[in-house]
């Protein structure tokens, strides 16, 4: 029986998951530049064929996860903009993170891989496009932790610099995650938000 639309849908983008999962890993383990689609077809378990079609090239398919984090992190960034109680909002994107991080999905490898193109501007132009969204999601923290400050759930000081400190410990996490496979099994919500409200 001849497959559906809609079933030859699901399989296309069943497929460009597990060809960007696999991508995330072997960049991540080999850096962008080193990275060819051979290594990513042995990852996947496809063929480079299979890649092709779906992706024209390497910087293609890379292309293809800066839309993804891109769009994930302009989202978060809205959320973090939400009129909710700011210790709520700052303790349930944490946990989402952290559950991310822990999970052993590729998440951990997806922040390493984003950062380093960040921080490299590699492939060229990587950095100007995640600037934006990276913006207005710190732009977007720092307001939430101010507004926190103002009813005393967070501790004083700078709330940009709180928010870099922040983010600077869950980068940490994500190394230590990706490093250390085993090192970091669950999260610890309380733990990281000490940085912010001195919980004890």
């Amino acid at each position: 029986m001849a497959r559906t639309a809609e079933q030859n849908a699901a399989m296309r983008e069943a497929t460009r998951e597990a060809i960007e999962d696999a991508a995330v890993r072997v960049f991540a383990t080999r850096g962008f530049a080193a990275s060819k689609i051979r290594h990513i077809a042995a990852e996947s378990g496809l063929s480079a064929g299979s890649i092709y079609r779906h992706y024209a090239s390497k910087e293609a398919l890379f292309d293809a996860l800066l839309n993804t984090a891109s769009r994930g992190v302009q989202a978060a960034a809205q959320t973090l903009s939400s009129d909710a109680e700011p210790l709520t909002l700052v303790r349930g994107f944490t946990r989402i993170l952290l559950t991310d991080l822990a999970s052993g999905g590729s998440e951990a490898a997806f922040y390493l891989v984003l950062n380093h193109a960040f921080l490299t501007d590699t492939p060229r132009g990587s950095a100007a496009r995640l600037a934006g969204s990276q913006r207005a999601l710190w732009d977007a923290f720092a307001a939430l932790i101010a507004r926190g400050q103002a009813f005393g759930q967070f501790v004083d000081g700078d709330p940009h610099r709180l928010t870099a400190y922040y983010f600077a410990m869950l980068s940490g996490t994500a190394s230590m995650r990706t490093l250390i496979p085993d090192g970091i099994t669950e999260q610890d919500v309380d733990l990281v938000l000490r940085l912010l409200t001195e919980m004890r």
